[in-house]
Parts: C-alpha cells; structure tokens; sequence
C-alpha cells in the first residue's frame, strides 16, 4: 500500500479546485483511497505523461478531470502535484 503525501502547494491547489467544484469531493475521496489502495487500479487510468511533464503520472478523477501525481516508487509515496481538468493539468 502507497502513502499519500500532501503538499502545501497541492492542498492550495485543490482548495481552490473545490470551491468550484463542490460536486467532485465525494468522488475525488474515493479516489484518493482507491490510489492508496491500488495505484494501478483500471478505474484510476493510471499513465505516465511524455513532453514537458515526462517523469509525473495522472490518474483520473472522472473523465473532465485529473490529479497529476508524482510517484517516489523506492519510498512507495504518492505525491499530488496538480488537480484540474485536463486541459489545466496538462
């Protein structure tokens, strides 16, 4: 099982993701513990991101919107680095 590792720049980043979009907590939690719980869950669509972002993972929260993680797979961390849609994440 992975640790999730919150930033303090995550958590502003989501913060202010929520209060527009109070409709996705319930289904962001669920997320969140299904990533902690199996990361490479099929319902999470795990993939690794190319370009720019080479090195940072994405799962999804539904099909509009994504977490962009970090993976420090020695140590099993997750780290969250963005939520957002997926023009805002990418």
């Amino acid at each position: 099982m992975a640790e999730l590792v919150f930033t303090d720049s995550y958590v502003r980043k989501a913060r202010k993701f929520f209060q527009r979009h109070t409709e996705l907590v319930t289904q962001y939690k669920k997320t969140l513990i299904l990533l902690e719980a199996n990361p490479a869950h099929p319902s999470l669509r795990l993939h690794k991101l190319r370009g720019r972002l080479d090195g940072i993972y994405s799962v999804s929260i539904n099909m509009s919107y994504r977490i962009c993680l970090e993976f420090l797979i020695e140590k099993d961390r997750i780290i969250p680095i963005s939520i957002g849609s997926h023009d805002d994440v990418y």
